[in-house]
């Protein structure tokens, strides 16, 4: 392939990663000539394909929890134990990597994400992830527009906080404006507020006489023409088809950008992810690029996909049709795992923390009685979005009328929960469901305290209170709008408390330890997707999933959780990402596009 230098330094960018000489740490076992310290593998055993040792190896397994060697053959775990039990399994082509005493865990799962939206836009999108002051964000933003060619948008889509800056507020529409006076941008904080400046609202056809959207304000000049839109508690709707509205990258592009938005996770150390749908994933269309990679082979994060209905009001007849021309599972690496987040748009109280709780309408309860009498008449599993206890007991409600007091067969998931309460959880357990928390409250844990109270925000979500009744439980981010990818910030809040803006809003009867914390991310998840019998540890005959990390995550200090990254990620027995001393194993990344992607100078997350 041409041109992959540069895309072989994305994923190194950080500096935190210097490059350590390659020698000696990758070899076969012919060249290690079976050493005086290994063993003659067992004349009945096949080779391993890779072998590992030297290594402090976390394997989550209760039966051989640590060992320094690990032995993968054909996609799968073959064997854990010390450096001469494992160099048994090394044949004459076996590949031995040696670690060099780096922690190895196994592949995280983010329970709760939405890779197949992201990625048909990531190559596009600018982060501001991990940005400190609105003036270095402006900065950012007038840099990546200056790079930017029109008719194309600026794009800040989430994944930011303004509590990480330290003036604590977002940058005005004045100083987007002059920063940024003649391309269009966007800028999308979490599902609280949208920014569009001057130009974005012209092309967007506003003029002096156009009246603002709900919730919206318009600004104007002297002369009344608009000079930017101000869209507060945004209507998912209007927010969406505002996005959609911009231009989409061709589908070679799109391609390209799920590859690279793939190897960005597995550079977190990221091997499988559970997706959400959203706003703006319809089905079959938005899964085209999904479906094309699976075919091809090249896919390097195990995904399985929920379904959102396509249009308000009809949520019943999407589904149906869903029903009859699709079927729920697939293989490892791409299955349908079922229906939602959202299976009804009037079921969901989004998680904008600047305003009061949202009642949902009470029309809401027959309608979700129907959709889930069509998911238990097909056995369809589903999960359904819920911030607030009280939305959560109303679509208990509506499970226990059509499925019973036990609850369905199929798996069901809520999602979010912040605020649900003991006597809730107790529902839940008795119903047979299962909860998906994400880091949210680490990017809104400020502004929930600001109308809540901060002794309410120390038990939001009740992460060890769900614990103790035994449901499931899984940990993910919500990413890539209402939070950010970096699965590691959601190890860091819930180990630690903390918010990315410093606010510690939890003590110890709330947070984890790490372990527990890993165990959420890796066995957690896997027991809500029913895969944890594969999934999550590294045990022999577990599927061979794992990251070799920048820095030990039992031992750095907190504040350097955020910034661990992986360099060797394995996913189905295959190395699919690489830096620093195992640099040379990276797989060739394809060709950056487009030509002005905050990707190609670094002013883009990793």
């Amino acid at each position: 392939m041409t041109d992959e230098k540069p895309s072989e330094q994305l994923l190194s960018r950080r500096g935190a990663l210097t490059a350590l000489a390659g020698a000696g740490v990758v070899a076969t076992s012919a060249q290690l000539a079976m050493s005086r310290t290994a063993a003659a593998a067992p004349a009945t055993a096949q080779p391993a394909d890779v072998v590992f040792v030297n290594g402090r190896i976390t394997t989550l397994d209760p039966r051989k929890p640590v060992a320094t060697g690990l032995a993968v053959r054909a996609g799968r775990i073959l064997a854990t134990g010390t450096n001469y039990e494992i160099r048994r399994f090394a044949g004459p082509n076996t590949k031995v990597i040696d670690l060099r005493g780096r922690r190895v865990i196994p592949g995280l799962n983010d329970s709760h994400t939405h890779l197949i939206r992201e990625g048909l836009t990531y190559t596009a999108e600018l982060s501001l992830a991990g940005v400190t002051s609105v003036a270095d964000a402006l900065r950012l933003i007038k840099f990546q527009a200056d790079r930017t060619p029109a008719p194309q948008w600026i794009r800040v889509i989430g994944g930011f906080t303004k509590w990480q800056f330290r003036e604590k507020r977002l940058p005005t529409l004045a100083e987007l404006n002059a920063a940024v006076p003649d391309k269009p941008l966007i800028v999308l904080h979490l599902y609280d507020r949208a920014l569009l400046n001057q130009t974005a609202v012209r092309l967007l056809g506003f003029t002096k006489d156009t009246q603002a959207p709900p919730n919206s304000q318009i600004e104007v000049d002297a002369a009344g023409n608009p000079t930017g839109l101000l869209i507060a508690k945004p209507d998912p709707l209007l927010l969406n088809s505002t996005l959609a509205r911009l231009p989409a990258l061709d589908p070679a592009s799109q391609a390209t950008s799920t590859r690279l938005y793939m190897r960005h996770l597995n550079a977190r150390g990221v091997t499988s992810i559970t997706d959400a749908a959203g706003g703006g994933t319809l089905y079959p269309e938005s899964y085209s690029v999904i479906n094309q990679l699976h075919a091809q082979g090249q896919l390097t994060v195990r995904i399985g996909y929920h379904l959102f209905p396509r249009t308000r009001g009809g949520e019943l007849n999407d589904y149906k049709q869903f029903v009859a021309s699709t079927k729920v599972g697939g293989d490892d690496f791409l299955k349908l795992s079922g229906a939602g987040e959202v299976v009804l748009f009037t079921s969901v109280d989004f998680e904008d923390f600047e305003e009061p709780r949202p009642t949902l309408p009470s029309s809401m309860d027959a309608q979700l009685r129907d959709i889930l009498a069509l998911f238990a008449e097909n056995e369809w599993p589903f999960r359904l979005h819920a911030t607030y206890d009280e939305s959560v007991n109303r679509l208990l409600n509506g499970i226990e009328q059509v499925y019973g007091p036990s609850g369905p067969k199929a798996p069901f998931i809520l999602d979010h929960a912040e605020t649900v309460t003991a006597a809730t959880i107790d529902r839940i357990a008795k119903l047979g469901g299962t909860v998906a928390i994400q880091d949210r409250m680490a990017f809104q844990g400020e502004t929930f305290q600001q109308r809540y109270g901060t002794r309410a925000a120390t038990h939001t979500p009740p992460v060890r209170r769900l614990l103790r009744s035994g449901v499931p439980v899984g940990l993910g981010t919500d990413a890539t709008r209402v939070a950010s990818d970096n699965v590691w910030i959601a190890l860091y809040w819930i180990t630690t408390g903390h918010t990315v803006g410093g606010t510690r809003l939890y003590r110890s009867d709330n947070t984890l330890d790490r372990t527990e914390a890993l165990r959420l991310l890796t066995q957690g998840s896997a027991s809500l997707s029913r895969e944890d019998d594969r999934k999550g540890t590294l045990r022999p005959g577990a599927l061979a999933d794992l990251a070799v990390l920048t820095e030990d995550y039992f031992t750095v200090p907190d504040s350097r959780i955020p910034g661990i990254e992986s360099v060797l990620t394995m996913v189905d027995g295959k190395i699919v990402h690489a830096a620093a001393e195992f640099s040379t194993l990276n797989p060739p990344l394809p060709t950056i596009v487009p030509a002005y992607s905050p990707l190609l100078t670094g002013a883009n997350r990793l």
